[in-house]
């Protein structure tokens, strides 16, 4: 049985060119979701679950990352001198929140290389990965549950998310057993965003894993797959048949809420739902949106 795990691996080195032309001269990850970037609640979550030694996978252009995280004297001393502590701890949350690293993952190879790339800062330990365009909302436990789950079962954990299975063409599927908890099956096999016709399930894989360390050599010898990328979706495949060593993949059934920052309907709607949810925008937001939406109906 592995010890507590302590690392977390963000990959953030995609262009997102959806959100094209804001993201031109500004990583995706710094997107305001309110008032904070989203990439600042994907490693708020990591931290609250103890995994406060975090690696950012970036590429070119993401200088903004490693600043955000970084001290910037000369505006803590100016909010400092103006005796503004409200906002000099907003500041200095995202400063000491985590002990932050950095690497490039250089050619955009896919989900599976941006992986390959942490080998190095991981070693032979069991670790978690976290995907930037998902924020899990921190009144809902998903990821301390995964660690959880990783320590007994002594396997790789993926969480999964039933959806419309309309949908499951967007994500990973997972063809699953049950197991003696209903929150948790094993995973027996996965498919790269399959046609509805043919997914196992409309249980599909969202960006949390917690992972064993014999993924990097499973991810050394995996073939591009779709999109002439390698896929961690592939690798998982692998290790689900319980190949020696791995200890096999499970999932933990995720029912709580979650927020897709990657696509801009759904980064519109996380921004309203998380600020009405607010005990200081909530009071006033929340009448204006219905006032707002009863006018839209009338017209």
């Amino acid at each position: 049985m592995t010890d507590r795990i302590t690392k977390a691996v963000i990959p953030a080195a995609g262009l997102g060119t959806r959100f094209l032309p804001a993201t031109k001269a500004m990583p995706k990850e710094m997107l305001p979701v309110v008032d904070k970037p989203a990439i600042q609640y994907v490693v708020e979550e990591a931290v609250r679950a103890g995994l406060t030694d975090v690696l950012m996978i970036t590429g070119r252009n993401k200088n903004a990352l490693e600043n955000h995280f970084d001290r910037v004297a000369e505006l803590e001393a100016t909010l400092e001198a103006k005796g503004d502590t409200a906002k000099l701890e907003k500041v200095n949350e995202s400063t000491d929140m985590a002990d932050m690293h950095y690497v490039r993952q250089g050619d955009p190879r896919g989900l599976g290389h941006a992986v390959l790339r942490a080998q190095m800062h991981v070693g032979d330990e069991p670790f978690a990965v976290l995907l930037g365009d998902d924020i899990i909302d921190e009144r809902d436990v998903l990821l301390t549950r995964m660690l959880d789950e990783e320590r007994k079962r002594d396997a790789s954990i993926v969480a999964l998310l039933e959806v419309d299975p309309d949908s499951i063409h967007l994500y990973g599927a997972a063809a699953v057993e049950p197991t003696d908890d209903p929150d948790v099956v094993r995973v027996t096999g996965l498919v790269e965003k399959p046609a509805k016709e043919v997914a196992p399930s409309n249980y599909a894989v969202i960006g949390r894993y917690v992972l064993k360390p014999e993924v990097f050599e499973v991810l050394r010898h995996t073939e591009p797959g779709k999109g002439g990328e390698i896929q961690l979706t592939d690798a998982l495949m692998e290790m689900a048949g319980d190949i020696e060593g791995t200890g096999g993949v499970f999932g933990v059934v995720f029912r709580g809420r979650r927020y897709d920052t990657g696509d801009k309907l759904d980064y519109i709607k996380a921004v309203i739902q998380l600020a009405s949810e607010r005990d200081d925008l909530g009071p006033e937001l929340r009448p204006w949106l219905i006032a707002f939406a009863a006018g839209l109906s009338r017209d």
